[in-house]
């Protein structure tokens, strides 16, 4: 997401929160230092590891978040239960033709693109978090529509 989030969507690559892999400091022959990445993960930008990743590069519980998937859950409630104001959002994406339609909440396909389960649908409307339908709330899905 970091190599291409500032061409795509104009954000630059240190605002960016992602699954990031285990780097290492070491110094070439000649002495110079250098960074390479290991074979590994430092942080799996997925479920729990969303709230775990927010903290480790903010260093506090956001006001606001927004998924559109099962992965995200944990990353609404995290941001749900600090104190204050708050908001929870997901994008259920239900508009087959101006976009792309997947569930299996609300009856849509179940895909291996997307996962936006029932029971996330049901703990949505439990807690709070707002649910946006882009076939029912978004006059406009892209920009060149």
């Amino acid at each position: 997401m970091r190599t291409y989030s500032e061409k795509v969507y104009g954000i630059p690559p240190e605002q960016v929160i992602g699954t990031a892999g285990v780097l290492k400091f070491s110094y070439a022959k000649d002495g110079k230092p250098y960074l390479f990445k290991e074979p590994k993960l430092l942080l799996n930008d997925n479920d729990a590891g969303k709230p775990e990743g927010i903290h480790l590069m903010i260093g506090r519980r956001p006001v606001m978040a927004a998924g559109n998937s099962t992965g995200d859950q944990q990353m609404l409630e995290y941001t749900k239960a600090g104190g204050g104001a708050s908001l929870s959002l997901l994008v259920l994406h239900d508009d087959a033709k101006r976009e792309y339609a997947y569930g299996p909440a609300r009856g849509l396909p179940a895909t291996k693109v997307g996962t936006f389960t029932q029971a996330l649908y049901d703990e949505a409307k439990k807690q709070g978090w707002t649910v946006i339908s882009m076939k029912d709330d978004w006059k406009k899905i892209f920009a060149f529509d």
